[in-house]
């Protein structure tokens, strides 16, 4: 088995694993509060049979041989289980069905709770302990390299972001997922020749991000770095030292090698470099030292190297509970392009969701990922589809606001379409990973 493979697969498990627990737990307790009888709190699926189990506080624990999702089991609940035994007898005091709507309510929601509090509570976490990530407009020396629909509404190679309707980015990469999920109107840009420039946005650019397929629209212009100098040769002479970073040759900012080698034929004897070395930019004149205009130095083109912002106890509280609140707003803002033409084809299963999953134990990527994903299931259960938590408190919210119990028939009915409508939602998305492996 392929060791990436087999290290993916793993974080996937326990990530799913611990979000999963969670979830239930938070079903499970205030069932117990109020008195609910909770029969079975199961890790995974528990058909054909469980590799473990153990009866406590008057409830079935295990861990089932399937490894998809988990469960409780309260008693009185029409559920994905599908036991309505109890429909036609009268509703006992331990059932789910005989407590409170507001009790009900309060159980029902008690997951999606959890996995809310949980993603929040992680990227806080993060923050505290390894910080933010960023790519400032200082580590974006050559600007980035913009996708053909960002051309055609004004963008240009070597493009830097300076605001997003007035507000400045503190992660420059952020203008993608701003661009597809967010209703913005302008962003200023600074060009390569370092004019300032206004970009109108139109409103349908995310439907377009969506139908290209060119949802990473801006990607950092790699660094032209030097590898090494020759000895005695002009460029030594001049001062260039290994790592340097040329930025602008003659004036002119350069995003390529191509570009280094056109600067060369601006002057006959020589060339004026601007070099960023430990963060301090200079200029340096090198002659060449014949004909064939060499200096002396071989180039390599390097990824550029993020920062990243540290912060204290108190100030990761906010910084996360915002990031958590805007990596929210981003998901449900794309969930609008799911049952696109464009969207559908994207929909993966379980490979799609390990491959966001580092190739190497990575504790920080795992528990952002982990962070992600618990927002992630915590608002797909709310969806109104019967089946699932949202469905549940839908029933709940009809009772309160009619004043009368949805029919134990109709639910039970609705409970099958939705769970069926999921099953083949779950087929086809996995069915998609198997598609694109094949081909």
């Amino acid at each position: 088995m392929d060791l990436i493979f087999l290290i993916k697969a793993l974080q996937l498990i326990l990530s799913l694993s611990i979000l999963v627990v969670l979830h239930e737990f938070g079903h499970y307790i205030p069932a117990k509060l109020f008195g609910c009888r909770v029969e079975k709190f199961y890790l995974f699926i528990d058909y054909p049979f469980a590799l473990f189990k153990k009866k406590l506080f008057g409830t079935e624990f295990g861990v089932g041989v399937l490894p998809l999702g988990g469960y409780v089991k309260i008693s009185g609940i029409v559920d994905e289980s599908f036991d309505t035994d109890h429909i036609n007898d009268e509703p006992k005091e331990w059932e789910f069905r005989s407590k409170p709507a507001w009790q009900r309510l309060i159980i029902l929601v008690g997951g999606v709770t959890v996995n809310f509090i949980l993603g929040f509570v992680l990227y806080m976490m993060i923050m505290f302990v390894w910080g933010k990530t960023v790519i400032t407009q200082d580590n974006l020396n050559s600007g980035f390299k913009v996708s053909e629909i960002m051309q055609e509404i004004g963008f240009n190679d070597g493009d830097k972001i300076l605001n997003v309707d007035g507000d400045e980015l503190s992660d420059q990469f952020d203008i993608n997922k701003i661009l597809f999920t967010r209703d913005i109107s302008t962003v200023q840009v600074l060009s390569n020749d370092g004019n300032v420039r206004t970009i109108n946005i139109p409103e349908n650019i995310g439907t377009k991000m969506m139908e290209s397929g060119q949802m990473l629209s801006f990607m950092p212009i790699p660094n032209l770095v030097i590898d090494s100098v020759y000895n005695g040769m002009p460029a030594q002479y001049a001062g260039l030292q290994k790592d340097d970073i040329i930025s602008r040759i003659n004036g002119s900012k350069i995003l390529n090698l191509d570009d280094f080698e056109e600067g060369k034929k601006m002057n006959a004897d020589y060339m004026d470099l601007e070099i960023l070395r430990s963060n301090n930019r200079f200029n340096l004149t090198v002659p060449f030292d014949s004909d064939e205009k060499l200096i002396g130095v071989n180039i390599k083109s390097e990824m550029i190297k993020p920062s990243t912002l540290q912060y204290g106890f108190f100030k990761s509280i906010s910084v996360g509970f915002d990031y958590g609140y805007w990596t929210l707003y981003d998901y449900v803002s794309q969930f609008q392009y799911v049952f696109t033409k464009a969207g559908v084809s994207q929909l993966g299963g379980f490979v799609t969701i390990g491959k966001i999953f580092p190739a190497s134990w990575d504790w920080q990527r795992f528990w952002e990922t982990t962070a992600l994903l618990s927002i992630i299931l915590a608002f797909m259960n709310l969806l109104p589809i019967p089946g699932l938590d949202g469905g549940h408190i839908v029933f709940v919210f009809y009772e309160i606001l009619s004043g009368r119990k949805a029919n134990d028939k109709f639910v039970e009915y609705a409970t099958g379409v939705g769970f069926f409508l999921l099953i083949a939602l779950f087929l086809y998305a996995n069915g998609m990973d198997i598609v694109r492996w094949i081909s």
